[in-house]
C-alpha cells in the first residue's frame, strides 16, 4: 500500500525563521522530527546545544556554547546550564522560533524582538526533572537537590512561548499538569512507507524491540515468551542486556537476542513476528507504529502512547495487567486480527501527516 506524498506549500514568505533542537544525537526519535520540521520550514536557521560526534545529520546546525565544553559529554551535570544556553544562544532576532523540546528547548528566547512568535512542539516536559519515579536520573545524586529549582525556572523561562504542540494525549496531559498550558497534539512522524514496504513472511516468533532499560519491562516480556510457550526474539541493546540474558536462561521457550539490528533487519524482524510484546508506559512510541506498518499486532499496557497508536481489538489487544498469563491469554486471539486493516492504520502516523500537522500549526499560529 503507498501512499502519495503531501504537496509542498511555502511557508511563512517573508518570514525569518529559526529552529531549535536540543542536543542531536545519531538516531533517536527527537531528531527525526527535528529533521522533519526543517523539511517544512526549509528557510529556518537550525540551532542545537550540540550535535554528537556519531551524527550522520545536522553538519550545517548552529551549535551553542556547551559544545565547547566538557558538559557535552555529561547530560546531567549539563543540565542545570541548559536554560541559560538557551538564552544566550545568539543575538539574532527572528519573526517566528519553532523549538523541539525534551529538556529546555522551549525555554529559548533570541534576539530583543518584542514581535518574534515562539511554537515550542514538546517531545515530553523533561522527565528528569518532573517525573524522577519515571525517569530515574532525576533521582540520582547529582538532580535531587536541584530539581525544584529546576522546575521552578522551566515554568518562568518559557511563559513567553505563545503555542505548545505535544506529540501525544500523554504528553499534552503532562504539560497542563506541569506548566499549566494547553497544547494540540501532533503525533511524531514514523517511516511508514518504508516498513510497509517489507516483504511478507511466515510469522514464526514473538518480538520485543527497543533500548534494554528497566521501564521497558523486557523481563516481562520474557516471562510472557513463556506463559504463551512461544519462541522469542528480542531486538535492541542497552545496560539491561546482562540481566536479560541471564533471565533468558531460565525459560524453557527460546529466546534469540539480536543486538542493535540495522533497520532492514529489524524490519525482516516486524515481518516474520507474530506479535510484538511492548509492555512499557511510553510518552508515544514509534516502534508500536513501525510494527504495525509491517502487518504485525501489538500487544502492550493499556496506558499511555499505546491509546493513541493501537486501536484495541483491531490492531493488536491492550492489558490492564503485567501478568504473563493474561497476555498468553491475549496471544490466543491474533488470529482474530486483519494484518492488512493493522497496515492500513498505521499510515496515521507517517511522515506525511506529521508535515500536513506541522505546517497548518505553523501557518495558524505564526502566518
Amino acid at each position: 500500500m503507498k501512499r502519495e506524498e503531501t504537496p509542498t506549500v511555502e511557508l511563512l514568505p517573508g518570514k525569518s525563521v529559526a529552529i531549535v533542537h536540543e542536543w542531536f544525537a545519531a538516531t533517536g526519535g527527537s531528531e527525526n522530527v527535528f529533521v522533519a520540521i526543517s523539511e517544512v520550514l526549509p528557510q529556518a536557521k537550525p540551532f542545537v546545544l550540540w550535535r554528537e560526534e556519531d551524527a550522520q545529520r545536522g553538519a550545517g546546525f548552529q551549535q551553542s556554547w556547551l559544545a565547547r565544553t566538557p558538559l557535552r559529554k555529561a547530560k546531567p551535570l549539563a543540565l542545570p546550564a541548559m536554560p541559560l544556553a538557551w538564552r544566550t544562544l545568539t543575538r539574532e532576532s527572528f519573526d517566528v522560533v519553532l523549538s523541539s523540546s525534551h529538556a529546555f528547548a522551549h525555554t529559548v528566547k533570541m534576539g530583543s524582538n518584542e514581535a518574534t512568535r515562539y511554537l515550542s512542539y514538546i517531545h515530553s516536559p523533561a522527565r528528569y526533572v518532573w517525573s524522577p519515579d519515571f525517569d530515574g536520573r532525576g533521582s540520582g545524586g547529582l538532580l535531587a537537590l536541584p530539581r525544584k529549582a529546576l522546575q521552578v525556572a522551566d515554568v518562568r523561562l518559557s511563559r513567553h512561548v505563545h503555542s505548545y504542540a505535544a506529540n501525544s494525549r500523554e504528553v499534552q496531559a503532562r504539560i497542563n499538569r506541569f506548566w499549566h498550558r494547553d497544547a494540540r497534539v501532533i503525533h511524531p512522524p514514523v517511516d511508514v512507507a518504508y516498513f510497509a514496504a517489507g516483504a511478507p513472511r511466515e510469522r514464526e516468533y514473538l518480538l520485543g524491540a527497543g533500548r534494554w532499560i528497566p521501564y521497558k519491562n523486557f523481563d516481562l516480556v520474557i516471562e510472557i515468551a513463556e506463559a504463551a510457550r512461544m519462541p522469542l526474539v528480542i531486538a535492541g541493546s542497552g545496560p539491561e542486556e546482562d540481566n536479560l540474558r541471564r533471565a533468558a536462561q531460565r525459560v524453557s521457550v527460546p529466546v534469540h537476542f539480536e543486538h542493535r539490528p540495522s533497520r532492514e533487519r529489524l524490519r525482516e524482524l516486524y515481518c516474520g513476528a507474530r506479535a510484538l510484546l511492548f509492555p512499557a508506559h511510553e510518552d508515544f512510541g514509534i516502534i508500536p507504529v513501525e510494527a504495525q506498518a509491517c502487518g504485525t499486532p501489538v500487544l502492550g499496557v493499556r496506558r499511555g502512547g499505546l491509546l493513541e497508536t493501537v486501536v484495541d481489538g483491531e490492531t493488536g489487544y491492550l492489558l490492564d495487567s503485567r501478568d504473563p498469563a493474561d497476555y498468553a491469554t491475549a496471544l490466543q486471539h491474533l488470529g482474530k486480527l486483519d494484518h492488512e486493516r493493522i497496515r492500513a492504520h498505521a499510515w496515521n502516523f507517517s511522515d506525511e501527516v506529521f508535515k500536513a500537522n506541522i505546517a497548518a500549526w505553523v501557518t495558524d499560529e505564526a502566518a
